[in-house]
């Protein structure tokens, strides 16, 4: 029988993969006020706790308000390794077997922290990760849509000594009034340096941002997406080319853009055949990491064992790992699936 708690205990222990989770969002309370001591800066909240009471968001901007101002903490190398290495151990808690990693480097070298600074520190914590944890990682730079085109290309500049650590550039912040189309020259020049490309769109934007994200920034995945189901012939498409998106129900709450998990799309998403992950966006102020987001969405929308198993599999498939490094992730996942199958039969019970 399938109880609650099997169903849980099933979730918790599911060989995982990540593909949405910004690595300045998993800057948890008690590691912002240690880089704001150890840098000796000030912070205007007075303990971990009060920084804590401050993470209460009404909307994308409330939260970008206070997510940089809370990167001021980063200035050094080692700021950024600590920074990844606290969420690469707890992914590892959680069985993440691949993680797919957005960074913002406007959000660093606007304050006179250098790109080879930031990039350092990120890639030896995802380096050391491999033998440690045995976590698999791809790095995926992203361009701040709210700050101009121009800047976004000067980034791109940048980042191209380091073409062999990036896999994607996508897009991220303020959506809002900051269309896919301001940045089609950044995008192609991305791709013509060999970049895969990927854009937030259809989380408070309208579903046009999703079809200029396909159709100007030709672009892999969607991260979001959820404002699709509004466009039938989006659905349509995105279903018939199996685009992913890589959908953060918790996020999606804590910013408004439904009133409660119950009233979350994922499940219809889900049912209309598109192909949907589960993953976290910027855990450390919305309330969890990837194993929350599916407990809480299977609490809430009644996912059963076999949409949890389709949204794992999903993002194992739609990752930008090699054929045969998905296959093996794959195959992991399916030896989970006929030993947890085993340990939850009928039979075991009568023994």
């Amino acid at each position: 029988m399938n109880t609650p708690y099997n169903l849980d205990q099933f979730i918790r222990d599911l060989p995982k993969a990540e593909l949405h989770v910004h690595i300045e969002g998993t800057l948890e309370p008690e590691l912002l006020c240690a880089l704001a001591r150890r840098n000796r800066l000030t912070l205007r909240y007075a303990t971990v706790e009060e920084l804590r009471q401050a993470y209460h968001f009404h909307d994308l901007q409330s939260f970008l308000d206070i997510y940089y101002e809370g990167v001021q903490v980063l200035l050094h190398e080692q700021d950024f390794f600590d920074l990844t290495w606290a969420y690469l151990e707890r992914a590892a808690q959680q069985h993440v077997r691949h993680a797919e990693i957005f960074f913002d480097p406007q959000a660093h070298t606007d304050r006179g922290v250098p790109f080879d600074t930031v990039i350092n520190g990120i890639r030896r914590a995802l380096e050391e990760a491999v033998p440690r944890f045995g976590i698999s990682s791809r790095l995926i730079m992203c361009f701040l849509r709210h700050l101009s085109a121009d800047a976004a290309m000067q980034t791109l500049e940048a980042s191209l000594r380091f073409k062999d650590w990036i896999v994607a550039v996508g897009l991220d912040s303020s959506e809002l009034n900051h269309p896919p189309e301001k940045f089609v020259k950044v995008f192609e020049r991305a791709r013509a340096e060999g970049y895969l490309t990927v854009a937030h769109a259809g989380e408070e934007g309208p579903p046009n941002y999703i079809w200029q994200a396909l159709n100007l920034l030709n672009v892999s995945r969607i991260d979001h997406g959820v404002r699709c189901i509004e466009d039938p012939a989006l659905v349509q498409r995105l279903v018939r080319e199996r685009i992913p998106l890589t959908v953060c129900p918790l996020s999606n709450v804590k910013l408004c853009v439904f009133k409660s998990l119950e009233d979350h799309n994922l499940k219809k998403l889900l049912d209309l055949g598109l192909c949907v992950t589960v993953n976290s966006d910027d855990p450390a102020y919305f309330g969890g990491y990837i194993t929350e987001n599916l407990l809480a969405s299977q609490k809430a929308l009644g996912l059963t064992r076999h949409d949890i198993y389709t949204l794992t599999k999903n993002a194992f498939e739609v990752s930008f790992l090699r054929p045969d490094e998905k296959q093996c992730l794959i195959a992991e996942l399916d030896r989970f699936m006929t030993g947890e199958a085993v340990r939850h039969s009928p039979l075991e019970g009568a023994r």
